[in-house]
């Protein structure tokens, strides 16, 4: 039953695909309901995409709408390699960047420990006897966890969302993002660093 569901999501993703290439190939030559049908297929997603990015839903909108403008301004350097979803996030993920180093704001908001496929970031807090005192622990750890991410550099701060949370792979975040596998690893792991040091050195306030 497995391997007939495999089946079937690869099916349906091939579909999907073949229906973004044929909608793309319509863009390039201005049709106008391609590129409605493309927004309509992504709108949603997208937004989700840029929410997690930049804190201050009131520009989201803004930013998802310029964000299809640029990909459609530039329709005509799609590389099919790749799936279009992937090309437009990238696109997204890059302006939305753009964005946040404009206005220097503060990103990526979390109630609770990152958690990923690489184990939990946690940072150890004093034990207490009562039991009604476990969501303040547990709020404790979130806003210690928030601070430490929102206390990394743009590039490290999102691309550890986008592991963490999007739960992306690293070449996923390498096609997103247009970086080198490596260097994705590196900032991964350098960011992890940040991280751990903040936390070292926040533990001792609790």
């Amino acid at each position: 039953m497995s391997a007939e569901s495999e089946a079937v999501k690869k099916a349906r993703s091939l579909k999907n695909r073949e229906e973004d290439y044929a909608l793309v190939d319509q863009a390039k030559l201005n049709d106008q309901k391609a590129f409605a049908r493309l927004m309509e297929k992504y709108q949603v997603q997208l937004h989700f995409h840029v929410q997690k990015i930049v804190r201050d839903r009131d520009v989201v909108e803004d930013l998802v709408q310029e964000a299809f403008l640029k990909a459609f301004d530039n329709i005509h350097t799609f590389d099919p390699t790749y799936a279009f979803s992937t090309w437009l996030y990238r696109i997204a993920t890059n302006h939305s960047i753009d964005f946040l180093r404009k206005k220097k704001m503060k990103t990526y908001s979390i109630d609770e420990p990152v958690r990923g496929k690489d184990g939990d970031m946690k940072v150890e807090l004093p034990d207490h006897d009562s039991e009604t005192d476990a969501e303040l622990i547990r709020k404790q750890r979130a806003k210690i966890i928030k601070e430490a991410i929102d206390s990394l550099p743009d590039k490290y701060r999102v691309i550890i969302k986008l592991r963490h949370e999007d739960d992306k792979s690293y070449q996923e975040i390498a096609d997103m993002m247009t970086l080198p596998l490596g260097t994705v690893k590196a900032h991964i792991f350098r960011a992890r660093e940040l991280l751990n040091k903040f936390l070292i050195e926040k533990r001792g306030q609790f």
